[in-house]
């Protein structure tokens, strides 16, 4: 069995263990980080995934000319690491969405950098579920605050929430972050709060996303899981 084929047959299996848990749609994102270009266009070409997710500004760069996007069909491209301020100039013209929004001072960098360029980021805001110092993330108890800090930006919008849970092997404990974070989620949907949607509550990696669209995830990130151990 080729590489090409345990990718495939790793994509089976993540459909089949969701079909096991939920019977409404979750989005599969590829995270390429570290990955060969060929694996990411035979995911995008013959396995028909259609959101891909990279870490790093420089590494998005360094691929983005290589990826095959199909005519047929939108791939969107995704920043989901921590994003610096100074990096924001050189993406902001190729990601279809910045999953890591996660202080003021970033969203007033991409929403001038999208203005200058006649563009309306979407965005989710991350949020630290576990109050991790070492982790990027907006603290749960100021998320409505910054929610509303940002309203009123005219080239962002919020399309809902990030967040990745504390490491811990202890499958309940990772639930319970993501049921917290989903909570979150609905109780800033009924807020009404000026642009800002809750459409989308991006949650669960390699080795929670079982647990994460069990707790309400509607979009996973799934590196290792797809691709195998990183090369």
């Amino acid at each position: 069995m080729n590489e090409f084929d345990k990718i495939k047959q790793n994509f089976e299996a993540v459909k089949k263990e969701l079909a096991a848990i939920t019977d409404r749609p979750v989005e599969i994102m590829a995270v390429t980080k570290n990955q060969p270009v060929e694996y990411i266009n035979y995911v995008i070409n013959e396995l028909g995934i259609d959101i891909i997710g990279e870490n790093r500004v420089q590494e998005l760069l360094s691929k983005y000319d290589s990826i095959n996007f199909p005519d047929d069909r939108k791939v969107r491209v995704h920043l989901i690491g921590s994003l610096q301020t100074n990096k924001v100039k050189y993406i902001i013209d190729k990601v279809d969405m910045i999953e890591s929004l996660d202080s003021l001072k970033l969203a007033r960098e991409i929403d001038s950098r999208a203005q200058k360029c006649g563009r309306v980021m979407e965005v989710l805001v991350e949020v630290n579920i576990g109050h991790e110092e070492q982790k990027g993330g907006v603290m749960p108890e100021q998320l409505e605050d910054f929610l509303e800090s940002i309203s009123d930006f005219r080239n962002i919008k919020v399309r809902g929430l990030m967040t990745i849970a504390p490491k811990t092997d202890d499958k309940q404990k990772k639930f319970e972050y993501f049921c917290k974070t989903y909570q979150y989620f609905i109780d800033i949907s009924t807020k009404n709060i000026h642009n800002i949607s809750m459409d989308i509550l991006s949650m669960g990696m390699s080795g929670s996303f079982p647990q994460a669209v069990s707790a309400g995830s509607t979009r996973i990130r799934l590196g290792t899981t797809l691709f195998g151990e990183r090369k």
